[in-house]
């Protein structure tokens, strides 16, 4: 199985692929630049598999994935919680002048960084993994990564538990070309477009729900790009799309909306 991954070696990303392929035998990662990249050849069937984060516990959703998942062929085919424990590396060889990292680790730790390296500069890099790479190439650079990534790159643990919370994890999720069966204990992600602003028109939406007893997860909005105040709605529910109680609710919704793509029916994590 070819399972993209964010590259290089060493991401977060990387970590939610092992845990997930470890039941799957042969696994071979494919290390790309960027999320689009994983998504849009996981569509081409080029990947079987391909791992992406979807949210975060302190910063939320990572829109770029969202708004991918809308626009691609692909389906949710699994999820995977990682605990997110970061971790400042370098080479520890004098002062430190650059911090680099993923866009949403620097956001993940901007309290550590405010109160112990106000007048450093902060730089973005594609991951936590490369932004380790690069910083064992200068000493006066260092990255926020993963404990494993100190070692991978020869780098030295300079200061750990650096995020804002104890309690962050992120929500990866695997995508692949073909909706799953049912397993018994699933969760459905739904992306529901209303084009029509009225009075209710949400509050309609999740009726349905409601009086079938569908227990929802997650609710979040995602601007439709046509328009402000214009929205696309994501919506994480409990069971699959092919229990009976969620195919009805789904029909009773289509007869609302303007738009509803099941995103996945995938088991839970």
């Amino acid at each position: 199985m070819k399972i993209g991954v964010l590259g290089p070696e060493g991401s977060y990303s990387e970590t939610a692929a092992k845990k997930w392929s470890r039941n799957f035998g042969e696994a071979k990662f494919v290390y790309l630049e960027d999320f689009e990249d994983i998504l849009r050849a996981v569509e081409r069937g080029d990947l079987e598999a391909g791992v992406v984060p979807v949210e975060n516990s302190l910063e939320g959703a990572v829109t770029l994935v969202m708004d991918l998942l809308l626009r691609l062929e692909i389906v949710i085919i699994a999820e995977v919680n990682v605990p997110i424990r970061h971790c400042l590396l370098g080479r520890g060889e004098g002062e430190i002048k650059v911090i680099l990292s993923h866009p949403q680790a620097l956001a993940q730790c901007r309290q550590f960084l405010r109160e112990h390296y106000p007048g450093v500069e902060i730089r973005t890099t594609g991951s936590t993994s490369h932004a380790a790479r690069l910083a064992q190439e200068f000493p006066e650079m260092a990255a926020i990564a993963g404990a494993g990534a100190a070692e991978k790159y020869g780098l030295k643990i300079l200061d750990k538990e650096i995020q804002d919370g104890s309690e962050n994890v992120t929500r990866f999720i695997v995508t692949g070309r073909q909706m799953l069966d049912a397993t018994g204990r699933d969760k459905t992600s739904l992306a529901i477009y209303l084009q029509r602003d009225r009075p209710g028109a949400l509050f309609s939406i999740l009726q349905e729900f409601a009086l079938r007893s569908i227990n929802l997860t997650r609710i979040e909005s995602r601007p439709s790009r046509r328009g402000l105040g214009d929205y696309f709605f994501f919506i994480d529910l409990n069971g699959h799309i092919d229990d009976i109680p969620i195919k009805e609710a789904l029909a009773a919704i289509a007869e609302k909306a303007t738009m509803v793509k099941v995103l996945g029916s995938y088991p839970q994590a």
